[in-house]
């Protein structure tokens, strides 16, 4: 039976109430973390915390107040209260409601309005009733995926408004408009070699070709708006104002970059802020999968089941963990030796694997480019040219499917915990797979800048091989439009030709070939490989195709229903889940990875590489950078000489001091907090504590 003042802390609905409660009773006081109840304000003074004794009798109320002004901060269903509790508060609100100035109870409107407004938001989020259908039958670790598509497409919209409006648009408007355009003058210093660039084909063109051009990019398809070389080195003027084409090219492409990486980063901020709150194995590994690891959204029947299996495979796994780290401590030195000796020698078979995968990406993108620049596509036929033209985007997608194969073999013969085999085989996946694209692009400015030798031949006359690339940016840009092609090609025949037979198979087909094959498990962290994958290719082709940040959002979009229908028709979870809270900010990171890896080419096109001199909006110019401050030089003087004080070193060392000063001072925080997080814990392994010493006494009075 419960004490009278436990029964009171309850019942009473006022404040006054509080002053006639009993005094806590000699067990209560007897606990380890009676002391810490008096930090938690209206819930000590439930509980009966008792005070020291030299404390004024005012304190606890003025905590109250403090945590009363908290608490209506926050709307009243987030707080984590009983609905007794809630009415409380409610009936409290309204009472001192007419003592409240115009000021605060403008606040509080505002409070209510902000909240409505993000309830509406939350009903118009883009496939909100799928992604609930999802987690109700798969789970949050499935929907986690989807989560993060959809994020992808939101992003890629976002760049694609940004591209198309600055960029894409007012070229297409001027052209259609004939405004007049103040076309930049060549240097007359340059050789009229690197002026020819005519990509259209001369006489009767055959249907094959038009084929070819379409899905390699070439042709006809160079002279659209999809490629860089099509945009013109001019200004429009139009009543009065002018519109610099360069200039929007070059700002619109570092925008599109700069606002990815906010984006990004302020999603992942959050997302490890729910992670950190809701991870923490150190204290209760097991207490937390047995009594906060299920999944409430799951409908019963089947989703119910898998969730059932996943547990009971997550438990299994961390027993195998402890007992592997239990025999690992018990080795010998001669075991550890040898086991080291076996590590070695699979990494450098990895390492082997890596150097063949890359060198099969450089060598066929060297054969596929020069194949392509000896031989006419008319010559080659459909079959061959297309096979050629998509060489290198075969081998990326052969390795970046059978060498994680070879991972997954080798690193069970590691004899890592099984939690360690996995992140070190996504490790290694995820650096084949962007490695791959830097191998391709350091492939394409092999031949670009005739291996980084401005005084080879061909690349002596236009300081590039104008020869096998009069428009190098566009060339680039088609090598990334073709490994967009190529990977919604190889997604859609996977899901033709390979997952719906083999549902059929396990489905209709005989017992033990369908307990052979299985049906289908719905992997992850492969999946988000092959999102990180795709988007970094679009990141990288962005600069040299304004409408590839479009394209992938069609081509997401197409992902996500065709993903959505083979998850519901053809695959079952995985047994090796991932929590949504880790597997969430680790998408985001990866994506952060790719998104640096593709801010190198960016940044060297920009600041170091010559342009073209026959296409692109920056023909004639050094670098692509000097256009803007050829744009600076036509501003006013007060606009100029702030310009120039931004970039000088007067401004840049204040700033990075200030800079310095700033992450020392969230380094302090940060130390502030750990230590705050550690007492937090303390306190924690004390509510254990308690449970001990009331068992105890459980067991002696009974």
């Amino acid at each position: 039976m419960e004490p009278r003042w436990a029964q009171t802390g309850r019942d009473g609905p006022d404040d006054d109430d509080w002053g006639q409660q009993q005094p806590p009773s000699s067990l209560f006081l007897q606990l380890p973390s009676n002391a810490t109840l008096r930090f938690r304000g209206n819930v000590a003074k439930a509980w009966g915390a008792a005070l020291d004794e030299g404390e004024p009798p005012g304190a606890p109320q003025e905590r109250d107040g403090e945590g009363a002004r908290e608490q209506e901060s926050v709307p009243l269903k987030q707080l984590p209260l009983c609905m007794a509790e809630k009415r409380i508060l409610r009936l409290r609100e309204q009472r001192v409601a007419w003592k409240r100035s115009r000021w605060e109870q403008w606040q509080v409107g505002m409070r209510h309005l902000w909240g409505q407004v993000r309830g509406a938001l939350l009903y118009a989020q883009v496939w909100r009733g799928s992604l609930h259908r999802i987690e109700g039958h798969f789970g949050t670790g499935i929907q986690s995926y989807f989560n993060f598509l959809r994020f992808l497409v939101l992003l890629n919209l976002g760049g694609a408004l940004l591209m198309v409006g600055f960029v894409v648009a007012p070229n297409a408007a001027f052209e259609g408009l004939q405004l007049n355009q103040t076309q930049r003058g060549q240097n007359s210093m340059v050789n009229r070699s690197c002026l020819q660039y005519d990509p259209t084909e001369r006489g009767l063109v055959s249907y094959f070709t038009y084929l070819m051009d379409l899905l390699s990019g070439t042709g006809f398809m160079e002279l659209t708006h999809l490629f860089y070389g099509y945009y013109q080195n001019s200004a429009v003027d139009f009543v009065g104002f002018s519109y610099n084409i360069p200039l929007a090219y070059l700002l619109s492409v570092l925008g599109y970059f700069s606002v990815c990486l906010l984006w990004i980063l302020h999603r992942a901020v959050h997302l490890l802020k729910r992670s950190l709150v809701g991870e923490n194995w150190e204290l209760s590994t097991y207490s937390h999968k047995v009594f906060a690891g299920w999944d409430f959204c799951l409908a019963p029947g089947t989703a119910a089941a898998m969730k059932h299996n996943s547990l009971r495979y997550e438990l299994r796994m961390d027993l195998e963990e402890q007992t592997l780290r239990r025999l690992m401590a018990q080795r010998s030195p001669g075991q550890r030796l040898a086991l080291f000796s076996l590590r070695g020698a699979l990494n450098l078979l990895v390492l082997g694997l890596l150097g063949a995968a890359f060198y099969g990406v450089y060598r066929a993108t060297e054969y596929s480019q020069r194949a392509q620049q000896d031989t006419s596509p008319g010559q080659q036929g459909l079959v061959l040219g297309l096979l050629v033209a998509y060489l290198p985007s075969i081998v990326i997608t052969a390795a970046n499917q059978l060498v994680p194969l070879a991972f997954g073999l080798l690193v069970r013969l590691e004899r890592y915990p099984l939690s360690l085999e996995i992140r070190l085989t996504l490790l290694r996946t995820v650096f084949l797979r962007l490695s791959s694209l830097l191998v391709l692009l350091f492939s394409l400015w092999t031949q670009i800048t005739c291996h980084g030798d401005p005084a080879a031949d061909s690349c002596r006359i236009c300081h590039y091989n104008h020869q096998q690339h009069p428009c190098w940016e566009t060339s680039v840009g088609q090598e990334m439009y073709k490994l967009l092609v190529f990977d919604l090609l190889v997604l859609l025949l996977v899901l033709l030709l390979v997952e719906f037979p083999r549902k059929l198979l396990v489905t209709h087909g005989p017992a033990p070939l369908a307990r052979l094959l299985g049906q289908q498990e719905f992997l992850v962290p492969p999946n988000v490989l092959d999102l990180v994958y795709s988007q970094t290719v679009c990141w990288v082709g962005t600069a040299f195709s304004p409408l590839l940040p479009l394209l992938h959002a069609a081509k997401f979009i197409l992902f996500f229903y065709l993903k959505k229908l083979t998850l519901f028709s053809n695959c079952r979870p995985a047994d090796r889940t991932f929590r949504a809270s880790i597997s969430s900010f680790f998408f985001l990171l990866v994506l952060l990875l790719g998104l640096a890896i593709a801010w190198v080419p960016l940044l060297y096109s920009v600041f170091v590489l010559q342009p073209s001199q026959a296409c692109g909006p920056f023909r004639g110019e050094p670098t692509m950078w000097s256009t803007l401050w050829v744009a600076i030089d036509t501003l006013p003087l007060v606009a100029r000489e702030f310009l120039q004080f931004v970039g000088s070193l007067a401004f840049a060392v204040p700033l990075f001091l200030l800079l310095c000063i700033l992450m020392f001072y969230l380094m302090a925080l940060d130390h502030s907090y750990s230590c705050l997080v550690k007492e937090l814990k303390g306190q924690l392994r004390l509510e254990g504590q308690d449970k001990v010493f009331l068992v105890t006494q459980i067991t002696e009075l009974s």
